[in-house]
């Protein structure tokens, strides 16, 4: 039986670490070829994951540039992903959720008539520019996709309200999947200064471009008054690398004696970040689907979120970037301990851990192949 041929596309951190377990079961699967392609949006964030869970890429397009844009990244992945297809012709190209990576070959595929299958599907926020741009490349990645891997029931009524094409699939997240196989590990996370024992840390993320200007200040402000209020706190902020995020935060946020700014942590430091921090306050999307499976409490510094099942579920709740909210809501997980275990014992809602395995099954059903 002649193995069917599987392109699964990656750029960035988050889709290395969501895509980990998807390549990792596909490449133990002897009904089919899989190859990994990295665009090069992000070098050694994604570099480290791929370490981390023993990968290695079939083909790399390097595009990373300094100060890239949007059109920059699509308009390279485009180019690079063409002439690789053309080339080799798979069977199916796997892409993963709402990255300009993500969108560039979801369109590269079609541009070639390949099916495509879209991990995370069907998240949405129903504002085009909240998040930018990945509300938009979500909804187009949809419109293309031949097979859509839903998450959540939630994900799987979006896309039915979509009008998409394409079988819909309620599959969990594969970002569990990859969490627990780290989490078992118990990964340690040692931070120059920072005695785990001696404080409630707050673990912090801010990269979203829009929060960039004037929201970062915001947010930056309102840490500043949540630590001044309790001393018995630490703010650990990993930094995104580029400066227009990096460099306000080091302004605003670098002198203070518990705040700890570092390098990006990779994936299993932060793993065991979470595993010891008090709470999160962020506005990644996947940190709000991994902490809550570590019982963390998530504070979101957004004024939308495509994933409502974790505010519903309780085991998050949308801040937004105005320091007084930011604040409040911060002070009452600190001083109310109910507060805080009604969130942290809350049941996450995005997956078990076997999503990977799910769609494995999925596509070796498409192509009609024995399991």
């Amino acid at each position: 039986m002649t193995k069917k041929q599987i392109y699964i596309i990656l750029g960035t951190r988050p889709e290395a670490i969501k895509l980990a377990p998807v390549i990792q079961v596909f490449q133990n699967s002897s009904s089919l070829d899989t190859q990994v392609i990295l665009t090069g949006q992000h070098r050694e964030m994604v570099e480290q994951v791929m370490r981390l869970f023993n990968l290695k890429a079939d083909h790399d397009l390097e595009i990373m540039q300094p100060k890239q844009s949007l059109s920059d990244i699509t308009c390279r992945s485009l180019r690079g992903l063409e002439e690789l297809f053309q080339q080799s012709q798979p069977d199916l190209v796997l892409v993963q959720g709402d990255t300009t990576t993500a969108f560039a070959a979801t369109l590269a595929a079609f541009y070639q008539k390949i099916p495509v299958g879209h991990v995370e599907a069907g998240l949405r926020t129903d504002d085009l520019f909240n998040p930018y741009p990945e509300e938009a490349n979500r909804r187009l990645i949809s419109q293309l996709t031949q097979l859509h891997f839903a998450p959540t029931a939630l994900a799987v009524e979006n896309l039915q309200r979509s009008g998409v094409l394409g079988e819909i699939h309620l599959t969990g997240n594969t970002v569990i999947d990859a969490l627990l196989t780290v989490a078992a590990s118990v990964p340690v996370c040692d931070i120059p200064g920072l005695e785990w024992g001696k404080y409630r840390v707050l673990l912090a993320t801010v990269h979203r471009r829009e929060n960039w200007g004037e929201p970062l200040h915001d947010i930056a402000q309102a840490f500043l008054r949540v630590l001044d209020k309790f001393p018995d706190t630490a703010l650990l902020l990993p930094l995104h690398r580029n400066p227009t995020v990096r460099e306000p935060l080091q302004a605003l946020l670098g002198n203070h004696p518990r705040i700890f700014l570092t390098e990006p942590l990779d994936y299993a430091q932060l793993v065991g970040a979470i595993m010891r921090s008090h709470l999160l306050l962020t506005d990644s999307g996947g940190l709000q689907e991994e902490a809550p499976s570590l019982g963390k409490p998530v504070l979101v510094l957004r004024e939308t979120t495509e994933r409502p099942e974790a505010v519903n579920a309780g085991t998050a709740q949308l801040v937004g970037t105005q320091p007084e909210k930011i604040f409040t809501t911060t002070e009452k997980l600190l001083s109310d301990l109910t507060a805080y275990e009604t969130m942290a014992n809350a049941i996450n809602p995005f997956g078990d851990g076997h999503a990977a395995k799910r769609i494995l099954q999925i596509v070796q059903n498409y192509f009609g192949l024995c399991l």
